[in-house]
């Protein structure tokens, strides 16, 4: 039909037989048809009909468009079809690790061992990290994505214990419940050497300068230092039988042991609650401190002056011993760390600069602690178990923690002096907060001191200030 042109009524055309006349097709085809050829002009329809039919028509099309973009909104629709609304990927941001988004401080957790981790380190200028686990693995991984570099090969045959590197970051070790300390290359992942004990070993640490590797006897109670680069022993302090109750040595099982700035000295702490300094040139005991806690004591940490010692116990505490002027033998620690943890304290670690500590414990937290003042700043939470160890990078922007849920966590402790938290835990102490003449740092004191009126120095200002009093009386002394 469209084919064929149009015409009008009243066509001189004849009918042909069994078709249709034309004035019966024309009647078919719409009034309206503009052709320029017909002599009569077509029916025109009311002006008032058009606009009608149009009007519902431009409706039928707004109120189709409505329905295809509003249907998927309506929660009662459930018959109308419509067409899916077009979706515009938006940009995810990336995070690796599990992100809690009400938490205070970032984090981020690396998973990979299949047990417990049991050691944790910063290492290659903070852009590495070392982990030991009861799983027989020693990992390296990679801070910023958390994926793991190397699995040291030549594993232990036992759990690994706690692992150790150097501070120029070339070589790593680890001592595991094989009876063994193993030596590897951080760089090329190459085992350098092993050597294996009569008895388990309890800790086991590398010193600052590299050359030694000290470790805790169990049995023995003792320790042993050897040459990191030939894995001869260098000396090998340990309890007699003979003498079962002599002072020099600890009565019960030791815990942990580290190295002194110097690596010269090496600190040791024991199930029996003392605390000992050795040297490793003499083998002699230099300092003794009985009954440092009123429990175990589980860990230990030089400042990297070598002046204070932090030990870490199972009384749920911490304490900060001057042991650069002995001072401890008239008052005790200088420092007691103590509502921080509400059980046992497994670790500690000072920053760099000594301006704070912190801290792992049973109770599933790390606190960090301000020093200075003697107070726990904060409190991280996240872990499902037992914090076994506990790191600071260099830079004092990142804390790292291993756990007994089989995971590292990452905290990124930048920001932490905008969290005012710490305020609301001072006012809890009932302390208030002055500022070192010295030093201008700040520090509390509790407002029931008698003393807190003309105590104007930091508790570090006032050593010093003590240290160089007694220098001073000494060099009269000798003039006189």
């Amino acid at each position: 039909m469209a084919s064929e042109p149009p015409c009008a009524p009243g066509s001189p055309e004849a009918p042909d037989k069994g078709k249709k006349t034309v004035s019966q097709q024309c009647e078919v085809q719409p009034l309206l048809v503009p052709s320029g050829d017909i002599a009569h002009p077509p029916q025109k329809l009311p002006r008032a009909a058009l606009v009608r039919g149009y009007g519902r028509f431009h409706l039928s099309i707004v109120e189709a468009r409505q329905g295809q973009l509003l249907s998927g909104l309506d929660p009662l629709e459930v018959g109308r079809r419509s067409l899916p609304l077009e979706k515009h990927p938006m940009p995810e941001e990336k995070f690796w690790g599990d992100q809690e988004s009400l938490s205070k401080i970032p984090f981020k957790i690396m998973k990979g061992h299949s047990h417990i981790v049991s050691s944790c380190n910063f290492c290659v200028d903070d852009t590495k990290l070392l982990s030991g686990s009861y799983d027989c693995t020693v990992k390296l991984w990679d801070a910023v994505d958390g994926s793991v570099i190397r699995d040291f090969e030549h594993r232990p045959n036992a759990p690994v214990l706690e692992c150790s590197v150097t501070a120029d970051s070339k070589r790593i070790i680890a001592a595991s419940y094989d009876k063994a300390v193993r030596a590897w290359d951080l760089e090329t992942g190459k085992l350098l050497w092993k050597i294996n004990h009569e008895t388990f070993i309890a800790s086991c640490k590398l010193s600052p300068d590299g050359k030694y590797v000290v470790s805790a006897l169990d049995v023995d109670r003792g320790i042993c230092i050897t040459d990191a680069e030939n894995a001869t022993t260098v000396s090998h302090i340990k309890m007699m039988n003979r003498f079962p109750c002599a002072s020099d040595h600890h009565s019960r099982s030791l815990t942990a042991c580290c190295f002194d700035p110097d690596s010269q000295k090496v600190a040791s702490v024991s199930l029996d609650k003392s605390i000992k300094i050795w040297d490793i040139t003499s083998q002699a005991t230099l300092l003794t401190i009985t009954k440092a806690h009123s429990s175990a004591i589980s860990n230990c940490c030089f400042t990297f002056s070598g002046h204070f010692l932090c030990t870490s116990s199972w009384d749920k505490t911490l304490k900060i011993w001057n042991v650069h002027t002995g001072e401890f033998r008239n008052c005790g620690a200088c420092v007691t760390l103590m509502q921080g943890h509400e059980g046992s304290v497994s670790s500690c670690h000072f920053a760099r600069d000594t301006s704070f500590l912190v801290s792992g414990g049973l109770d599933r937290t790390v606190a960090i602690w301000d020093v200075g003042e003697g107070y726990r700043k904060l409190s991280l939470k996240g872990h499902s178990d037992w914090v076994t160890d506990v790191a600071i990078s260099n830079d004092k922007k990142r804390v790292l923690s291993s756990s007994k849920d089989r995971t590292m966590r990452l905290w990124n402790i930048e920001e932490i002096d905008q969290i005012p938290l710490v305020i609301k835990y001072k006012k809890a102490l009932g302390s208030k907060v002055k500022q070192c003449e010295v030093c201008d740092r700040p520090f509390s004191i509790y407002e029931s001191d008698i003393f807190s009126e003309t105590v104007t120095k930091c508790v570090f200002c006032r050593m010093d200030a003590k240290d160089l009093s007694a220098e001073a009386s000494s060099s009269s002394g000798g003039e006189d």
